[in-house]
């Protein structure tokens, strides 16, 4: 990570609130969550897990919030396109929007059929259960927050179901199946996301960043891009985002999601032709013209995310309460407008305060990345999830957006081999150039000197002042190129052995801590 990027994150987070206001405005939270519990659930009988549920439910989306969300607007903040502050803001109210407008009234309890709840016969048994469950993956998630590693939210609460179903009944409550095709996401994810971003920034840089005259290309190209990023993400949202609102197959949503890109991109071709007029033909200015449609993208990625994820933080809690409610188990539950609040909220308190960690992790310290790579991730990270829903494969959110930032970073350590193929050429001509130059110069010192000039000298020495002017132009270009691919920034290795470590470790870690609760919570009612 470069100085002024860590400069940039610091005075940030140096403006946010200390430790200690940080963990009162948490802790306050969870109080509020259960004092609402409490008083509208106080004549329930066993009410008391239904409490317990709702706090730890509160506590476990504050983590998502806290940890999960990164991966939305940590490469826009990354590139500049947004300041930490905006995207806390814009992925806050997003966030929430997706959460209580999409979040739907029904969810699957027992996440991705991980368990087979009829195997648990005891409704007290199967709460425990639930509530060890929450309690763990929420703990997982705390500790990988503070460690700064990006791990998936999906897989933590899957972890904590699988440990405490098998504490609860034993191995073969467990759907082995399920557990394989989540081991496998742990290379389908990253690796698809990974090529995919490689690929679009590879395009961009081919058709834009290489050509001659990069605002002429630009003007060609970035309209045509924000059109395919709004067909991808408008269909990304009616068919993530809005399934529990309006229900369409992807041919349909991908009709539609066309039809809405073809609109954008009649709008946006003038506005790009011309705000690059005001542009230099450089890089740094093309790069620009990808801003607002990263805001658009983080915008966007949070809303789908709240309305999927939060089933995360929600789901078992609304199984506690079901179970509670009607003393059964079941496999799917309504989700009263308290325990999405819970759910929705909980989110946006974790992503206020303690959101910047992860979010300076996905955008600065695995890779430096500028508005077109930042563009290439969020691309990949829509683009990636409908692709392998619509394959049947597992994927993570978390791990698309991650691999989308590494996809990036190797593509550039590729096209620096090229690069340093480049810069060693680049040096030879220089030096040859820099030798023919101090030639012409001593040649042009030496005419200088003649007293009586001919005709002949004067026009050898009006040549000889046209190509050092000439020669001088090309060493400064060649000395700059030497520079720039002098620059050249990597993949960070040890931030991939943390994260990767992270992610593999995520299910058992919460597995096994999950169990360990289950047995507490059932020796401290038993003996009770």
């Amino acid at each position: 990570m470069d100085i002024k990027t860590i400069n940039r994150f610091e005075k940030a987070q140096a403006k946010t609130l200390p430790g200690f206001a940080k963990l009162s405005l948490a802790l306050l939270f969870i109080v509020v969550v259960f004092l609402w519990s409490y008083a509208s659930h106080g004549n329930l009988p066993n009410n008391m897990f239904l409490i317990i549920g709702a706090v730890f439910g509160a506590y476990m989306a504050m983590n998502i919030g806290a940890n999960d969300v990164a991966n939305n607007v940590g490469p826009a903040v990354g590139s500049k396109a947004l300041t930490l502050t905006g995207a806390i803001m814009i992925a806050a109210i997003f966030e929430s929007l997706g959460a209580f407008i999409a979040g739907g009234d029904v969810v699957k309890t027992i996440k991705d059929g991980i368990i087979n709840p009829s195997m648990i016969e005891n409704p007290e048994i199967f709460i425990w259960a639930m509530t060890a469950a929450l309690l763990s993956a929420a703990l997982w998630l705390n500790f990988a927050t503070s460690i700064g590693a990006p791990v998936s939210t999906t897989h933590s609460i899957v972890g904590g179901v699988m440990g405490a179903g098998i504490a609860a009944a034993g191995f073969a409550i467990v759907s082995w199946d399920t557990v394989g095709k989540i081991v496998a996401s742990w290379i389908v994810s990253p690796l698809l996301g990974g090529i995919i971003a490689a690929a679009f920034l590879f395009f961009i840089k081919k058709q834009i960043v290489y050509q001659d005259n990069m605002l002429e290309a630009s003007k060609k190209f970035v309209p045509v891009l924000i059109a395919i990023m709004t067909w991808t993400f408008s269909t990304y949202i009616i068919l993530k985002g809005l399934k529990q609102l309006v229900e369409l197959n992807f041919i349909t949503a991908a009709i539609i999601g066309f039809l809405i890109s073809v609109a954008v991109y009649f709008f946006v071709k003038p506005i790009i032709a011309k705000s690059s007029l005001k542009l230099s033909n450089t890089r740094s200015s093309v790069n620009t013209l990808f801003n607002i449609p990263l805001v658009f993208a983080a915008a966007l990625l949070s809303f789908a995310h709240g309305a999927n994820d939060v089933a995360n933080a929600i789901g078992p809690l609304a199984a506690i309460n079901d179970a509670i409610i009607n003393v059964e188990i079941s496999s799917k539950v309504a989700i009263p407008f308290w325990i999405m609040a819970v759910g929705a909220f909980g989110i946006v308190v974790g992503l206020m305060l303690y959101g910047p960690k992860l979010i300076k992790t996905v955008g600065s310290e695995i890779t430096e990345l500028d508005q077109m790579r930042a563009y290439s991730i969020a691309m990949s990270a829509a683009f990636t999830v409908i692709v392998a829903s619509q394959l049947g494969l597992p994927v993570s959110s978390t791990h698309i957006a991650v691999g989308g930032v590494f996809g990036v970073g190797f593509l550039r350590e590729i096209l620096d081999n090229n690069e340093k193929r480049f810069l060693q050429e680049t040096r030879k001509r220089f030096k040859r150039h820099k030798r023919e130059l101090d030639f012409m110069q001593e040649e042009l010192d030496r005419l200088e000197l003649i007293k009586d000039k001919s005709k002949a000298h004067y026009m050898k020495i009006v040549e000889l002042y046209k190509k050092i002017d000439d020669r001088e132009n090309l060493v400064k270009q060649e000395r700059k190129d030497v520079k720039d691919a002098k620059s050249t920034k990597y993949v960070k290795r040890d931030a991939i052995k943390k994260i990767v470590a992270a992610w593999i470790i995520t299910v058992p870690a919460a597995a096994i801590l999950s169990a360990a609760i289950f047995f507490m919570i059932k020796g401290i009612m038993v003996t009770a």
